[in-house]
């Protein structure tokens, strides 16, 4: 890849990340009070939203909640790729997998598995990721 073409993907990148942070801003909860406290979720056995087609940044919230997990721009940025993985893929995704592909469409955020532990808080990556993203628990998990 050439210095051009390199730099051309690079602001593509940063052009996407940013049309998505501008899509999201728009739906992000304004503050914590701002959830309904009486909102229920159908949920299976391990936390994870029956019908994924019902998740929204508020839904999100929620489910964070569960995990001591506060929602910024930044992690929902990091959410709506865990679902655009699992509509292409049709799978919720693995640990490397998800690493893997975060680093490939999230180039600027430099994703590693050390840092999705401290901002998902938790060595259970995989897991509460898909879980905060709405998704079913990948099969492999634990």
């Amino acid at each position: 890849m050439t210095s051009s073409s390199a730099s051309s993907a690079k602001q593509n990148s940063n052009t996407n990340s940013e049309s998505l942070l501008n899509n999201l801003s728009n739906n992000l909860p304004a503050n914590k009070e701002s959830v309904d406290k009486n909102f229920k979720l159908e949920l299976d056995k391990e936390g994870h939203l029956i019908d994924h087609s019902l998740w929204t940044p508020t839904v999100a919230q929620h489910l964070a909640d569960t995990l001591s997990v506060t929602l910024t721009e930044e992690h929902y940025l990091i959410l709506q790729q865990v679902r655009k993985f699992h509509v292409e893929f049709n799978h919720p995704p693995s640990t490397r997998p998800l690493i893997k592909y975060l680093m490939q469409t999230l180039p600027e955020m430099q994703i590693s598995n050390q840092l999705l532990q401290q901002m998902f808080n938790t060595g259970l990556v995989a897991r509460h990721v898909n879980r905060i993203a709405g998704l079913p628990k990948p099969p492999n998990c634990l």
